[in-house]
């Protein structure tokens, strides 16, 4: 019972590391959008500083997946069982992971600093779908697990 109990605190705290680092590349982003987006004498520093930090969420956010993907996959094995909502929310979470990594590489990877409100508005739309695949995956834990 110790480890069902470890089980669940590993995967609720990894997701919400990974939820976290979703808000706080948000915040920061909101926080730099002028610098970034204007025409600052710093806009270079700024798109550095931008890289810098996407690098170390990454790791963050990279850990807390695969700690998620993990815990999640020893509940349903020992514990919970794979029903059908186990592999809704695991689909759910894959699905999230695929439109994440797909719109980044459509959208945001291409900008260039400083751009366009328009084009700087990529970013917000990645955390549209980051967020509402979020809130996706917490309805069916919630309510149909």
């Amino acid at each position: 019972m110790v480890f069902h109990t470890i089980l669940r605190f590993v995967h609720i705290v990894s997701f919400a590391a990974w939820f976290g680092t979703i808000l706080a590349s948000l915040f920061f982003l909101k926080a730099i959008e002028s610098k970034l987006t204007g025409n600052d004498n710093n806009t270079a520093e700024y798109a550095q500083l931008l890289q810098r930090f996407l690098k170390l969420e990454t790791k963050v956010a990279d850990v807390a997946v695969i700690g998620v993907i993990l815990s999640g996959i020893l509940l349903a094995v020992l514990y919970h069982g794979w029903t059908v909502w186990v592999f809704v929310k695991s689909l759910l979470i894959v699905l999230q992971i695929a439109l994440t990594i797909g719109y980044i590489i459509r959208s945001v990877r291409t900008l260039t600093y400083p751009c366009s409100n328009q084009e700087y508005n990529s970013w917000y739309r990645l955390f549209g779908i980051s967020l509402t695949m979020f809130a996706l995956v917490l309805f069916v834990s919630f309510f149909l697990l």
